[in-house]
């Protein structure tokens, strides 16, 4: 009796040691989620600015109206829309690496992927998004850059009326 006790306890542990685990449950899926969240914060402020840029444009276009020699103005609302362009299209190719992200997170859960191919695929991403970081933060630059020629364009213009 105790020969079979033992043998139905070893069996026991056994089979508790080669179940497998749910890939959810690892700590590697938990930092993957954890990064998620990340990237969907980060979405949400290049969504902001993306709209703060959208109004600051909509500013632009309403103070040029007024302007006499507005050649030099037309200009820079160009370079300000095709900016605001750039913004529209890293702010898409940003949802979109959220959305496969998160079609990651679920593949990896299921099962449907190892664990190897889901952190291979995760540092891709993660690198992609880091990227879109970057990109990200040379634009809002370059928009407080146009924002600030406007405005100094602006006082001038301001300045040369008061003049006359």
């Amino acid at each position: 009796m105790k020969t079979i006790s033992k043998l139905l306890l070893m069996t026991l542990v056994l089979f508790a040691v080669s179940c497998k685990q749910n890939p959810a449950e690892s700590q590697e899926h938990k930092t993957m989620v954890e990064n998620h969240e990340e990237m969907e914060a980060s979405h949400n402020m290049m969504s902001k600015d993306h709209d703060g840029m959208k109004d600051d444009h909509q500013k632009m276009m309403d103070s040029h109206k007024d302007v006499l020699n507005d050649s030099i103005h037309v200009v820079t609302e160009q370079k300000h829309s095709a900016l605001l362009n750039k913004h529209g299209v890293l702010i898409a190719s940003h949802k979109s690496l959220i959305d496969k992200h998160s079609e990651l997170e679920a593949q990896h859960a299921s099962g449907e992927i190892t664990l190897e191919q889901m952190l291979v695929e995760h540092e891709a991403m993660k690198s992609e998004h880091e990227k879109m970081e970057v990109e990200h933060a040379a634009i809002t630059k370059e928009h407080k850059q146009i924002e600030l020629e406007d405005q100094m364009m602006l006082k001038e213009d301001q300045t040369k009326d008061s003049e006359i």
